[in-house]
């Protein structure tokens, strides 16, 4: 949903009964007077017991039968959290229809037990229906008037109001997840509203009660509108400029007219009279920019019918099949069905535009299966940059065995790592109760082809062997869950946790040390590992105690991985995956920056693995070595080179300080410190830890880039030539990865149904994010402007710095 749309359900099309929860009683109870002339509290001599009477009013008079709730005694707070359901529908209700709540206390003398009223209004000034909690203000000793207007309204009077008032008004929009929630802050606001309102209630002395109410929420907002006829009460004019809200109830609907003249337009008979047509220069600047939308962008109703209606010369427009097929009513069989055979003569598309045709947007299947013939022109390199988000996309299929699963396990049969890869991705959405059914599907069908293989001429494993090294991969992680389990009963230390993971490897868990036979590594299937060197495994010192493991290899190497097991590493493998797949996208325009695309595999919901990379990260460096130069100089010195170091290791330093800087701009990588960026000793520069991205960071006022003033300061300053050539390579990188925001756009949509924390919690808006970044709307030269004011933007802000001396102190401390 776009910014400025405003969705809405209208009262009259619900048939749901009117419900609402009562939940408390807040304040303190007025004292009772006893025969004599002493004043007893209500907790002192008898215990208070009170019930809430409900009742609906519509335009002044009662509606329906009262209601109760049950009778509450157990004394201060009095909590009834009880559900009350109206037999009136929201349907039948008026825009002045309010519900009138009056608290009795039976335990008094029949005078006495009336303690107070209060009346709602059930729709606001703006005609849309009241949600959420709201705190009524009771009248002491008046019974609730549902006359209209009342005289006891539950709302306290503006000129009363107060800083309480306030903050309990924004507390319920809160609740209805009208403001954004960010966790530390929202912990520290609560603790502060609690003050505020100790302090209140002493300074008013407690004389008020109130009464807390909570009404239903719906998905949308509801607005008021009466079944049958729309007649709408005129509206006063006023002498003031005041702004008038007018709700129509036609938005959303189709217009009579408008449906039956695009009908005619796009009448099939005539097809003959469009074969010949040709768009004059003005339509052709239309189509032109309409072929030049990101996938992400709806098509109005004028460019749907310029696409149709000249759809038969813009066959030879590759680009334009995606953008066609939006435009056509599937739900029309006849324009179904001619779409499809145009399809068939179209220009070929690229495999870019076969991605967005595997998109939840189109559903029909000879269109899917269109996108998958395309995919099989792409090699196994390309196929395995796309694989993931292919998984994710089995979601959005007619059924289970569709013609992508086999075409998925058909090419993992010819390659090994594919087949490795494949089978992952799958176990994990096994995971996934709404859609395991499916993955199971393809699961079984890869292990039915692969155990029918037969054995190769030039030696390759038949299919059972290859399988079961697939299934030791599983195993094995297996293994090192029960070894981490172990390991954190450790009472101590990490030294204490490293001896006892050391101790497992050698004593009881020896098999792990040399195995039976050689296994896959998970990480990288073209890897065969044969056992673990305990003497060069370890624990990192962090709270879930991730293992540092050293692998040997079938060739007398080693393979050195990082097992975590309490995390959930989907959003990692996501991120760097796309770090690779641009690294792929640079090099293919002979660019190379220098990027670190270490491996990252989940291997279950909360468990996985990554590739270690022998590193320090700058806060290390910077403790140790002052500077990052001081540092570079260690491995790589120079007398003759540019500040000691060889102009090698600083150009790999410069190279990749622009590549991540361009690649977490345009992810909106967030929560960066000095901790997750990690420099080798070649001078490569990378970045860990991908908790918040498109655009989210617990920290407050980010920086459109994270490049700290060490960074610069590595390179010489902000005056510097090397500074200078650093801006350049980051706005080279930037239209490079450009050009290919139709892909990386794709991909993402594909993974709108994936169970990614910062992609699931609004797929719509992430992807828009991710688009801005793009800035599609500014031409090359335009967008190099406007990346050089990005740079120097990000470098200017001082405030992430003194957030960045208050992570380190909570690091030194932690």
């Amino acid at each position: 949903m776009s910014g400025n749309e405003f969705r809405f359900f209208l009262s009259c099309d619900i048939s749901l009964p009117v419900a609402f929860r009562i939940e408390r009683l807040e304040g303190n109870l007025p004292a009772a007077k006893s025969s004599g002339s002493e004043i007893d509290s209500p907790g002192e001599g008898r215990r208070a017991e009170l019930y809430v009477e409900c009742g609906l009013y519509i335009d002044g008079a009662p509606f329906g039968l009262p209601m109760r709730t049950r009778l509450e005694s157990s004394g201060k707070p009095y909590c009834w959290n009880e559900l009350i359901t109206l037999s009136t529908k929201y349907r039948d209700l008026t825009a002045h229809s309010q519900l009138a709540f009056t608290v009795w206390d039976v335990s008094c003398e029949k005078d006495e037990g009336l303690i107070g009223g209060a009346t709602i209004l059930l729709f606001n000034s703006k005609k849309q229906l009241k949600t959420g909690k709201e705190k009524l203000r009771l009248w002491p000793g008046k019974e609730a008037d549902g006359s209209f207007p009342t005289t006891t309204p539950g709302k306290v009077p503006r000129h009363e109001r107060g800083e309480l008032e306030r903050l309990e008004k924004l507390a319920n929009k809160y609740e209805r997840g009208q403001i954004q929630r960010i966790d530390w802050l929202d912990r520290l606001t609560f603790k502060n509203m609690e003050k505020i309102k100790e302090k209140e209630s002493c300074r008013s002395g407690s004389s008020h009660l109130y009464l807390v109410v909570d009404f239903c929420s719906f998905e949308h907002r509801v607005v008021f509108q009466e079944s049958g006829a729309n007649f709408f009460s005129p509206i006063p004019v006023s002498s003031t400029n005041e702004l008038v809200i007018v709700w129509d109830p036609e938005v959303g609907k189709i217009n009579p007219s408008e449906h039956k003249q695009l009908k005619l337009a796009r009448s099939l008979t005539r097809g003959i009279i469009d074969r010949d047509l040709k768009p004059s220069s003005n339509e052709r600047k239309s189509i032109q920019r309409i072929l030049k939308y990101p996938p992400t962008r709806t098509l109005s109703g004028d460019e749907r019918q310029l696409l149709w209606k000249f759809r038969f010369s813009l066959m030879s427009e590759k680009r334009a099949l995606t953008k066609f097929l939006r435009c056509v009513e599937w739900s029309d069989l006849q324009e179904a069905k001619q779409a499809i055979e145009l399809m068939g003569k179209w220009e070929t598309i690229d495999v870019t535009d076969a991605l967005e045709l595997l998109s939840p947007i189109f559903e029909s299947e000879e269109v899917r299966a269109y996108a998958v013939s395309v995919l099989e022109r792409a090699d196994d390199e390309e196929l395995q940059c796309y694989l993931l988000q292919l998984v994710q996309a089995l979601r959005f299929e007619r059924s289970d065995k569709s013609r992508l699963s086999h075409f998925l396990v058909q090419r993992s049969l010819c390659n090994i790592e594919l087949a490795s890869f494949l089978r992952c991705y799958v176990a994990v959405e096994l995971h996934d109760p709404a859609y395991a059914k499916r993955f199971y599907c393809t699961y079984e069908i890869l292990e039915d082809n692969m155990m029918k293989l037969t054995a190769g001429v030039n030696g390759e494993e038949d299919g059972y062997k290859l399988w079961q090294s697939l299934v030791r991969q599983t195993e094995l992680t297996a293994q090192l869950c029960s070894i981490m389990r172990d390991v954190r009963n450790v009472r101590g230390g990490t030294q204490k946790k490293i001896e006892k993971l050391r101790q497992l490897l050698s004593g009881l868990l020896s098999e792990l040390t040399y195995f039976e036979e050689p296994i896959r590594s998970p990480l990288a299937p073209g890897v065969l590992i044969t056992g673990i060197v305990p003497s060069e495994s370890s624990i990192f010192k962090s709270a879930l105690h991730p293992l540092r493991l050293t692998f040997r290899t079938a060739n007398g190497g080693s393979y050195k991985i990082i097992f975590k097991k309490g995390d959930d590493l989907r959003q990692d493998q996501l991120v760097v995956q796309m770090v690779s797949l641009m690294d792929r996208l640079l090099k293919l325009e002979n660019l190379d920056m220098h990027l670190t695309p270490y491996r990252v595999l989940a291997t279950g919901p909360d468990e996985g693995m990554m590739e270690f990379i022998p590193s320090s990260s700058l806060a290390h460096i910077l403790s140790e070595h002052r500077s990052i130069i001081s540092y570079l100089q260690k491995f790589h010195p120079d007398e003759d080179g540019p500040f000691g170091i060889t102009a090698t290791c600083l150009e790999t330093f410069i190279k990749s300080c622009a590549g991540y800087s361009v690649i977490t701009y345009i992810l909106g990588i967030g929560d960066r410190h000095l901790d997750n960026l990690l420099l080798r000793d070649d001078g490569r520069l990378f970045h860990v830890d991908f908790g918040f991205i498109l655009g989210r960071d617990p920290k407050p006022f980010p920086p459109p880039m994270k490049l700290c003033k060490e960074m610069v300061e590595a390179m010489g300053g902000a005056e510097s030539q090397y500074y200078t050539r650093f801006k350049s390579y980051c706005c080279e990188a930037y239209n490079i990865l450009r050009k290919s925001s139709n892909l990386i756009l794709n991909l993402f949509y594909l993974m709108a149904g994936s169970n990614i924390p910062d992609i699931a919690s609004d797929p719509e808006k992430g992807i828009l994010k991710l688009q801005e970044k793009f800035r599609l709307d500014l031409d090359d030269e335009d967008s190099i402007h406007f990346f050089q004011d990005l740079i120097n933007e990000s470098v200017s802000a001082l405030f992430p710095q003194m957030v960045e001396t208050i992570h380190r102190w909570a690091q030194y401390w932690r």
